[in-house]
């Protein structure tokens, strides 16, 4: 049977909902499905969910995808999602508790405190700068801290989308990228810091195997082989983070240029040949198949689609298709009115849990179009400042590929394109984490043979957006008063405490 014929399935386990898709081995999308759900907060600051209900929802979306399609010409299954979140298990594989998101800020006063214990651990220095909020190494700690009866339940844990493989294939994995971004993990070494092992306090047995992204961690269960009329023999990938899945689908790990994705976070990415102590953003250690590695570079806006959500859905009770009518670009920018974005703290830049967001400039002249556009182009300027920080020569490129929900605003990505100052293309709506990990599946299964030839036509852009002079002048000097902004609201909020 042809090759180009068999079809592989990738599944994205995203903050608030899962995606499927369904390609085949010429790149076509024959079937995509979303099933949604929510994370609770128990209590201020916290996020957590049950990972029953991420499995419930993927086995409800395969039952509804596979109706679409030929199921005996299934032959790999890749899955992929959100990063940091930690799930633990007990000894016989059941969660001892909810899964603690990447999003939860419950370790805010134990950061401090972490930061200064892991200082002087090799690789320390990197690992107290990236130790954050939403960390498996923080969460963890917090357990032990906290809820000390759940923590000596733990015989294993994993990172979300690990959660689904391991549910899948009965095999408690990562990948390096998983690895890698949890800050319990020694990337020049390549293996699991043992001073973090010892400070956190669980055995190396509990901590999931480490593996290429591409390497199957598996087959299919039997019991969910047959239950939805599969062959045995499909192979379920180890996987890999939404990030990695994104820049693979991009082309941005293949072909080395810089990604900009507009989701709950924002993520700017690119790939960088070397570990760069000397810069802002989380280093990403890459491998398909433990034998070759790279890097990825990343900095998050971590309230970004969420903030744009809060202003337009939740405070103008307006719908997305609205906002491209609503703002005219180059009239906005002069406005003057200033938003701040970091609604939910900060992590890249400034490391900051307890920073929030502000309006400045408001009179009686501002309209709802003002401030609209005054919060995209905050979110803006807040990938302008992580592009600085995290030194990406954004120049040598000539271009920025955007993709994600916000990808599709035509305001968004002129403004964009006004304050970062260079060309925003805008991608393929389709392209993203779950087409990502689907072509990994793919190379998998034998149909390409490197690298760059799984992003070869899949990169397509729909729009390009060059800045205008006039509004980019304006965007520049509104950028200069964006930045005094961090240092003002600090001042404000410690002066209140006192």
């Amino acid at each position: 049977m042809e090759q180009t014929k068999h079809t592989f399935l990738g599944i994205d386990l995203g903050t608030s909902a899962m995606k499927l898709v369904l390609i085949d081995g010429n790149k076509n999308v024959l079937a995509q499905i979303t099933e949604e759900y929510q994370a609770v907060q128990p209590e201020r600051g916290f996020s957590e969910i049950d990972p029953e209900i991420w499995y419930d929802c993927m086995m409800n979306a395969m039952e509804r995808i596979f109706k679409q399609c030929d199921r005996s010409q299934i032959r790999g299954i890749g899955v992929t999602g959100q990063m940091h979140t930690l799930a633990v298990l007990d000894e016989e594989g059941k969660s001892v508790r909810p899964a603690l998101m990447w999003n939860d800020i419950r370790t805010k006063d134990l950061i401090p405190e972490l930061k200064e214990r892991i200082r002087d651990f090799p690789e320390g220095e990197y690992l107290a700068r990236t130790i954050s909020t939403g960390s498996p190494a923080a969460n963890l700690y917090w357990l032990k801290e906290n809820e000390p009866e759940n923590f000596k339940k733990i015989k294993k844990f994993l990172i979300g989308p690990d959660y689904l493989v391991y549910r899948l294939t009965g095999h408690y994995g990562t990948d390096y990228c998983e690895a890698s971004t949890s800050c319990l993990y020694q990337i020049k070494q390549r293996k699991w810091s043992p001073e973090m092992r010892e400070l956190i306090g669980l055995d190396e047995e509990m901590y999931p195997e480490v593996r290429g992204s591409v390497l199957a961690a598996g087959t299919l269960k039997e019991e969910i082989a047959e239950q939805f009329s599969l062959s045995r023999q499909i192979d379920v990938l180890t996987g890999t983070g939404d990030n990695p899945a994104t820049a693979i689908s991009t082309g941005c790990l293949g072909r080395g240029y810089p990604v900009i994705s507009l989701g709950t976070s924002g993520v700017f990415m690119m790939p960088v040949a070397e570990i760069r102590d000397n810069a802002k953003g989380k280093m990403i250690l890459f491998s398909f198949d433990d034998k070759s590695y790279s890097y990825l570079i990343q900095g998050a806006v971590q309230s970004n689609g969420s903030t744009f959500d809060w202003w337009v859905r939740g405070i103008m009770e307006a719908d997305y298709s609205e906002v491209d009518n609503l703002v005219d670009v180059e009239k906005s920018a002069g406005s003057g009115v200033l938003f701040y974005p970091h609604l939910m703290g900060e992590k890249t830049l400034y490391a900051d849990p307890d920073i929030r967001g502000s309006f400045i400039g408001l009179s009686t002249e501002t309209d709802r179009s003002d401030m609209l556009y005054a919060v995209i182009e905050g979110l803006c300027f807040s990938f302008r400042e992580l592009a600085e920080k995290m030194r990406l020569p954004l120049c040598r490129f000539g271009s920025v590929k955007v993709v994600g929900g916000g990808a599709r605003s035509r305001v968004w990505m002129q403004t964009l394109a006004n304050v970062l100052n260079i060309r925003i293309e805008q991608m393929d709506g389709m392209i993203g984490p779950a087409f990502g990990i689907a072509l990994l599946a793919a190379y998998h299964c034998g149909c390409f043979d490197s690298l760059e030839q799984i992003s070869e036509g899949t990169v397509k852009i729909q729009n390009c957006f060059e800045p205008q002079p006039e509004a980019a002048a304006v965007c520049n000097r509104q950028y200069g008063k964006y930045l005094r902004i961090q240092k003002g609201l600090q001042y404000i909020t410690e002066g209140a405490e006192e």
